[in-house]
């Protein structure tokens, strides 16, 4: 065995013959070192036996069709087979190759996995996942015990400040690009105080949580050079009984490189996380996050309580280009954008990700947030509540579901309720090519949808838009159809900005335009109350509409031709959530609508071209839009569909489930 030199011990290579076949893979390792082996006891050299070889890289590429077992009773030194699991799951992202299988089975995981590689393509991904009907907890929290009584109901504990690693959360101060303090004018810590999984709020003054709680109990930290000083209201328990957790990671799930591509995170339940605020311009950290990165599957998770953001499809750091940061205006995220051309912004590269069956709540700035990095994305089945609804923070970017740069991106048949900010879907430059279809957005304190200096092609479909304010609209280029329309429209004309644009489909030969061009399409969409498409009288030029339904006191457009108008008639919406999660919608609708007016199935010959890129209305692959299906995937009448979302014939009253729904178009 002259040839076998050995394994090195700190790169994890073999040399033969004097050369080194390098690899990082112990499993490739000990594999290669069998191989050897066997070649020495039949006094064969490597060099000489090319089949052998062939044999062995085969052999290799099997082996990384593995599965990874971890397990809360696990040891980091074990093999990871399903008898012997790794004790966490950054040890086995450390193992786990392209093609290969993390399964973590039933506990409770307290760390941040940066996963430091990722598959090779859509079939050769590496896939982390929970095992089949197990509860797979993964917190940024860790608890604290040790609290001592001080006075009223607050308690204090002192903790070193090297429990907390590298990172603090209680002297990181949230700001970024367009972030502005929260309620009561003072900007807060990334930190949390957590009891019984429920987060406490941060008081501004040490006095304030001396007090005797109220039903808003308080917590307060004071950082020094050796330790973090946490008081805390707890009423009426004891905090050393109950489960109390401090936020310690900033990110759960989250690789700190950009570029790791094809990972499908699945089936995890994550909380706690103090993430930064994840500006338009900066790096986009999130509780669960792809930093920059293409064709990522996340599905089937419950994320809640980030401090700022659930899920980010979000962009590098500037500085790791060594580019300083632009103003925070919309110049300087122009001057973003064309950075990013420079450095793989394309199709090839970034995004094509898959966010679908996610239950995502409880975070403070979005659910779901993107810039640039959400492209030619898919955003389907997730619920999204209780977003950005404490006022912690405020300033732009807030709302369950923000995109910049939306570019072929389809947000179907998600439920979005409940969120502060701007709303539920906000979409802000460059939703070109993008669709929002069959999703069901209600209680929103601000807009539904808020479509910002987008130049389009972008398409509104069969969605039910339920709050008091259902649409603000400070873009062109866009299309609605088929919606239920219930609140407030607001529409501004008289925008200077100029933003992007490209050649459809791709991110090529980036223009600016300001937006004098209006261009709108509404056809076939029933208003209940609220504006109707009346709001666009100021820019009704290029106004094109048809076959829309106008009640209670929603009016159509200046000139408007083949209208319904019954302001006598309500619908008498009702929305409501069933014992199991469910949610039924019930509506009055009048089959005279049909006969009094024939419409036309709403296609991409009717819609025709987006002004200002010159680019008709079809799917991201080019083929035409036909909707002959409705918001739970009926077929429609395509001779005369209904208005609204969903088809009727005969009938008077609808009564159906709007979500769950498994609509099929």
């Amino acid at each position: 065995m002259s040839f076998l030199k050995g394994l090195h011990p700190k790169s994890n290579s073999l040399a033969i013959n004097g050369g080194t076949v390098l690899s990082n893979d112990p499993r490739t390792n000990t594999l290669l070192w069998l191989f050897v082996c066997q070649r020495a006891t039949h006094k064969l050299k490597v060099m000489h036996t090319p089949s052998l070889i062939i044999t062995f890289l085969l052999a290799v590429g099997l082996l990384h069709a593995a599965e990874l077992h971890v397990g809360a009773t696990g040891n980091d030194t074990n093999s990871g087979a399903a008898d012997t699991p790794f004790r966490t799951i950054q040890r086995a992202a450390d193992v786990a190759q392209a093609g290969d299988v993390v399964t973590v089975h039933e506990g409770v995981y307290r760390e941040r996995i940066n996963p430091p590689r990722g598959g090779t393509s859509d079939a050769n991904r590496i896939i982390y996942q929970a095992a089949p009907g197990a509860k797979v907890v993964i917190k940024g929290s860790e608890p604290v015990k040790g609290w001592e009584k001080l006075e009223n109901d607050t308690w204090k504990v002192v903790i070193p400040n090297n429990f907390f690693g590298g990172f603090n959360p209680y002297a990181d101060v949230i700001g970024g690009e367009w972030c502005k303090p929260g309620v009561g004018g003072w900007s807060r810590h990334t930190g949390a105080v957590y009891l019984n999984e429920n987060w406490l709020t941060e008081a501004r003054t040490l006095d304030a949580v001396m007090q005797p709680a109220t039903a808003e109990t308080l917590w307060f930290a004071q950082v020094d050079a050796q330790n973090t000083t946490v008081r805390a209201q707890f009423k009426g328990v004891d905090p050393n009984v109950e489960n109390v957790e401090i936020n310690v990671r900033q990110s759960i799930f989250y690789p700190s490189e950009p570029g790791r591509n094809f990972i499908t995170v699945r089936g995890f339940t994550m909380r706690h996380a103090a993430t930064p605020w994840a500006g338009a311009m900066s790096e986009q950290v999130g509780l669960l996050g792809t930093h920059w990165s293409k064709g990522w599957i996340i599905e089937d998770n419950t994320i809640s309580h980030s401090m700022n953001t659930g899920i980010t499809l979000g962009r590098y750091d500037l500085a790791r280009y060594g580019i300083a940061k632009p103003p925070a205006t919309a110049p300087g995220f122009v001057t973003t954008c064309e950075v990013a051309l420079q450095h793989g912004w394309s199709k090839e590269n970034i995004g094509s990700h898959m966010v679908r069956n996610n239950r995502i709540s409880h975070c403070e700035k979005n659910g779901i947030h993107g810039s640039l990095g959400g492209i030619y994305s898919t955003i389907e089945g997730n619920t999204i509540h209780d977003i950005g609804i404490r006022d912690w923070m405020s300033g732009a970017d807030i709302a369950g579901l923000k995109l910049l740069g939306s570019v072929d991106t389809l947000i179907k048949n998600n439920h979005i309720y409940r969120c502060g900010g701007a709303g539920a879907i906000w979409l802000d430059w460059m939703a070109q090519g993008t669709r929002v279809t069959g999703n069901l957005l209600h209680d929103n304190t601000t807009w539904d949808l808020y479509m910002e200096v987008d130049h389009g092609p972008w398409l509104i479909d069969h969605n039910l838009l339920i709050s008091a304010k259902s649409l603000r609209d400070w873009s062109q280029g866009g299309a609605y159809s088929h919606n239920l329309i219930m609140g407030k429209i607001e529409v501004r004309a008289d925008l200077s900005r100029e933003t992007p644009y490209f050649m459809p489909h791709t991110l090529k030969d980036m223009r600016l335009s300001s937006f004098d061009k209006a261009d709108r399409r509404f056809h076939n969409n029933l208003f209940n109350g609220g504006d109707g498409t009346a709001a666009f009288n100021p820019c009704a030029a290029n106004l094109q509409a048809s076959g829309n339904v106008y009640l209670a006191g929603a009016n159509p457009s200046t000139g408007e031709k083949a209208t319904v108008v019954a302001p006598g008639f309500n619908p008498g919406v009702k929305l409501t959530e069933g014992p199991a999660g469910e949610w039924w919608l019930e509506m009055a609708v009048d089959p005279a609508w049909l006969a009094a007016q024939p419409r036309q199935l709403v296609t991409s010959e009717l819609l025709g071209k987006a002004v200002v890129p010159n680019a008709p209305f079809v799917q991201p692959d080019g083929s035409p839009y036909r909707l002959n299906r409705d918001y739970l995937g009926v077929m429609k009448n395509t001779a005369n569909p209904a208005p609204g979302p969903f088809e009727f014939t005969t009938e008077s009253t609808i009564r159906t489930k709007v979500w769950p729904i498994k609509a099929t178009e």
